[in-house]
């Protein structure tokens, strides 16, 4: 199936997957973000079916940005429209792509101790937003 996405919606598909990972790092408390970038990363590269034939290349994938605030302006977009096109070509690769993304969210959540931080919980909250929009 990855044939029969365009190039463009593949680069969109990464930029979500990779950009909810930074975001997350981002989102961590001081000491955490590089494990939390770790453990949603291993989870990202696990993906399988067409989702994790797309992401298992980052090809294409330019987050830029000063801040989270930059980020996330690419992130939550590339994640609606993920959904929006893998809907399009196959509703089971869309529930692949949003399970993919709850596997990198709870990996990302089980990287610290305790309860996630407010800023984490937000964080995550504003990602199933845009998966769900």
């Amino acid at each position: 199936m990855t044939t029969s996405l365009s190039t463009q919606d593949q680069v969109t598909i990464r930029t979500a997957a990779y950009g909810t990972v930074s975001l997350l790092s981002a989102a961590g408390i001081a000491g955490s973000a590089h494990k939390i970038g770790t453990d949603a990363s291993l989870a990202l590269v696990a993906a399988t079916g067409t989702v994790g034939h797309i992401v298992a290349d980052a090809k294409g994938v330019k987050l830029k940005g000063k801040s989270t605030a930059d980020l996330a302006d690419q992130v939550f977009p590339a994640i609606t429209e993920s959904v929006r096109v893998l809907e399009a070509h196959d509703p089971a690769e869309a529930e692949n792509f949003r399970t993919t993304i709850a596997i990198v969210i709870d990996a990302a959540n089980r990287a610290h101790k305790g309860e996630p931080s407010p800023v984490m919980a937000g964080m995550v909250r504003k990602i199933e937003q845009a998966l769900n929009a």
